[in-house]
């Protein structure tokens, strides 16, 4: 699923490649997905969108959102650009054809929003207009005491996932990069987070920032592909590339449990569920 790094590079092809092209034709919820969201009746796009230019694009957390005109389309999806004469998915759940005879597809694989909203009153899902409010960890907004805001009484009792990963503390930052964050810090994604020492909240911001600057930087995750099919350049230290594979600084194998409802992928001993003196000297940034 495309997270913040992805996010943000999409939004930047998007703005280059697409920017001017009008759309001639769309197609929406054409392959019905339960999981797949839109604002209405998706069969109203094609009178919202179509005649209309792509102006540019930016990202909002995991939302991608693309001025046409008068009209917004918010898309937490992955996104392909069609050239003239290459044929789009068989299955889609979102198809822009523009008259240049290129296209743009939006294909769910486990849930997705695409928003079409009026780009004055723009309304649609919680998690869009979160997204919008809230400082990306990209920006300098993102700074320590707004880190230290998201340290609320309730979240003592939060393992270091769902501290990270829910609620929309930090938009964009979802189950796939906080496992390269998490091992950054050296923080377990099973640890509580008010077990967590100065010296752990240090490295987790450090980390939440570094990781994803250099994520997106590289183009986004190796396990996901950018605007024109390809994977993105960071290579990801745990994901399901790497599981099993020795640990690139400890050598221990990389584990892979499930947690909440999702995966978790770890190095046991870069990551011990408790806090010692040997492991506080070793939090510091490995990247």
């Amino acid at each position: 699923m495309i997270e913040l790094p992805e996010s943000t590079v999409l939004a930047r092809q998007i703005s280059e490649t697409l920017k001017g092209k009008r759309i001639v034709c769309v197609a929406a919820n054409a392959s019905p997905h339960k999981f797949a969201w839109f604002t209405g009746d998706p069969g109203n796009y094609p009178t919202l969108l179509a005649g209309k230019k792509i102006e540019s694009a930016a990202a909002f957390g995991n939302f991608v959102e693309i001025e046409v005109a008068d009209t917004l389309l918010a898309i937490s999806t992955p996104i392909k650009y069609h050239p003239a004469g290459e044929m789009p998915p068989k299955k889609h759940q979102l198809y822009l054809a523009f008259e240049d005879d290129s296209g743009l597809s939006c294909t769910v694989q486990m849930w997705g929003a695409m928003l079409c909203l009026p780009r004055d009153t723009p309304g649609g899902m919680p998690d869009y207009q979160i997204a919008k409010q809230k400082p990306s960890p990209l920006v300098k907004d993102f700074d320590r005491p707004y880190f230290d805001s998201l340290f609320t009484p309730d979240c003592d009792a939060l393992t270091a996932k769902e501290f990270l990963a829910t609620k929309q503390r930090i938009p964009g930052l979802g189950n796939g990069v906080l496992q390269d964050i998490l091992w950054a810090a050296r923080v377990h994604p099973k640890r509580k987070m008010g077990e967590l020492l100065q010296p752990e909240k240090d490295a987790l911001f450090e980390a939440i920032k570094h990781i994803l600057c250099k994520m997106t930087v590289h183009g986004g995750r190796d396990t996901e592909r950018d605007l024109f099919d390809q994977p993105g350049g960071y290579k990801t230290v745990l994901s399901k590339n790497t599981v099993h594979t020795p640990c690139p600084v400890c050598n221990t194998l990389i584990r892979k449990e499930a947690f909440l409802g999702g995966a978790i992928y770890f190095c046991a001993k870069c990551q011990p569920l408790t806090t010692s003196p040997i492991h506080l000297t070793s939090v510091k940034l490995p990247l």
